[in-house]
């Protein structure tokens, strides 16, 4: 099954109108490969495809000679180089291949965007468009869908998730293949690319955020039950975030007397692998987390759509220290929005203190008009 990815186009567009080098960040197994690949044989160009998770070729373009780059690349208009993280100082050998040959054209991907991004940043100054490739969107496999049947397809997305290879497996290898994402991904490669020196531990605080999906998130509980400093949680919270496992809202506030200003929600951008860490694969209707669930569905899946629409909003939660709290907040050129969301509850009322301080819209979330809210173009 090939599903077309919504950066396809633009990412396309980019290598026939563009010679700055395109860079593709995510995390592994989120269908990086596959769309450069199909990238390159759409273009119609001869490709040079090259893997950095081949030992020979990590150390080619670690050389970065000028004449050994000419020779290799000779003959071919396109050079793809899949898992450039793994290559030393790549952001030098990009460099030359854009300096230096004029009519071949570049793209790179990385599985750590914080590795490739670091090493890429000054050497290409000017000289790179990036793109991010996150797991399947809603947006992404409704392409022969219409809404009635991806609905029918909710309850596998909200346990399993939508990793590309967990999406199209049969039901009876999808915990396999989670199994093989978290462990070889998160634990492992992630592990190998920084000092991080406490495996277990970053395991465990891994199972403590994904219990804590929808909550405010108290870094001062997680370094009393990790036993660790404050600033390696943070550091590993870090980490996390710039290899697309989690991210972060912060709290809006315009009233730190009244409102919490300086504590995190963090949610995971896959629910599969968030059920995964905490041992819960159950049918929805054997769960007893639909709330924090759906909240974490809902909002990654907002966040993908605000990466893939390329809409640069402010995204927040907002919650008084009375308790009164909206689970999400965007902030645009439109004006600021709440949102409500909630997996059964038809009615909800615009909070009080909201209303009164804030000239903001509010908007109710539920399971029957959440595929209008993922699905439409931001405004």
């Amino acid at each position: 099954m090939f599903i077309t990815r919504y950066i396809e186009r633009q990412c396309y567009d980019h290598i026939l109108k563009s010679r700055k080098v395109l860079l593709i960040y995510g995390p592994r197994q989120s269908g990086k490969t596959t769309l450069v690949k199909h990238l390159g044989a759409k273009s119609g160009m001869k490709v040079l495809y090259l893997s950095a998770d081949l030992s020979k070729n990590e150390t080619l373009l670690m050389q970065r000679d000028l004449k050994t780059l000419s020779d290799l690349t000779e003959g071919y208009q396109l050079l793809i180089i899949d898992e450039a993280q793994r290559v030393q100082n790549i952001g030098l050998v990009l460099k030359i291949f854009y300096d230096e040959m004029s009519s071949l054209k570049v793209v790179a991907t990385g599985s750590s965007s914080f590795d490739l991004a670091n090493m890429t940043s000054e050497p290409l100054t000017g000289r790179k468009k990036v793109f991010h490739l996150l797991p399947f969107s809603l947006e992404e496999i409704r392409q022969d869908l219409n809404k009635f049947e991806l609905d029918q397809k909710l309850d596998d997305v909200l346990v399993y998730g939508l990793y590309p290879e967990v999406y199209t497996s049969n039901n009876s290898d999808k915990i396999d293949v989670l199994e093989d994402i978290c462990e070889s991904y998160l634990f492992k490669d992630v592990l190998q690319l920084t000092n991080v020196k406490y495996t277990a531990k970053i395991r465990d605080l891994l199972r403590l955020l994904a219990f804590q999906v929808g909550q405010v998130v108290s870094v001062h509980e997680l370094t009393k039950k990790l036993s660790l400093n404050r600033e390696t949680v943070d550091r590993y919270i870090d980490l996390l975030e710039k290899s697309f496992v989690v991210f972060r809202l912060s709290a809006y506030s315009k009233n730190p007397r009244k409102e919490i200003s300086k504590m995190d929600k963090i949610y995971f951008y896959d629910t599969g692998i968030r059920n995964y860490l905490i041992d819960n694969l159950k049918p929805i209707s054997q769960r007893n987390d639909m709330g924090s669930l759906w909240e974490n569905f809902i909002v990654s899946e907002r966040k993908k759509q605000l990466f893939y629409q390329r809409k640069k909003f402010n995204c927040y939660f907002w919650r008084t220290y009375s308790g009164t709290e909206i689970d999400y907040v965007e902030e645009g050129n439109a004006g600021l929005t709440g949102y409500e969301i909630k997996y059964s509850k038809t009615k909800t009322r615009v909070p009080k203190s909201w209303k009164e301080d804030y000239d903001g819209k509010f908007l109710f979330i539920n399971r029957k008009n959440y595929l209008d809210f993922l699905l439409d173009d931001i405004q």
